[in-house]
């Protein structure tokens, strides 16, 4: 997948599990200063991932994620 189609499926995926409007959510979106997402809801995209690409996102990984665009290049790196 590409960058915006990757971009494109987390925005479905935030709006699904959290009901965040995919036009707030921008490569350079903070996810916890802009979007108010938490530890537990951070966990709750990495299940998610998981579910949907059947490939295992180490929690490690998710640590350095500020930033829609670190989740993007986590799913790319899948």
């Amino acid at each position: 997948m590409q960058e915006q189609e990757i971009l494109q499926q987390v925005r479905q995926w935030l709006e699904e599990l959290f009901e965040i409007d995919p036009e707030e959510v921008q490569m350079d979106t903070h996810l916890f200063e802009d979007l108010d997402i938490d530890s537990i809801d951070a966990i709750d995209l990495i299940v998610k991932i998981r579910n949907e690409t059947g490939k295992q996102v180490k929690p490690e990984q998710f640590k350095e994620v500020r930033y829609i665009k670190d989740v993007v290049k986590i799913i790319e790196s899948l």
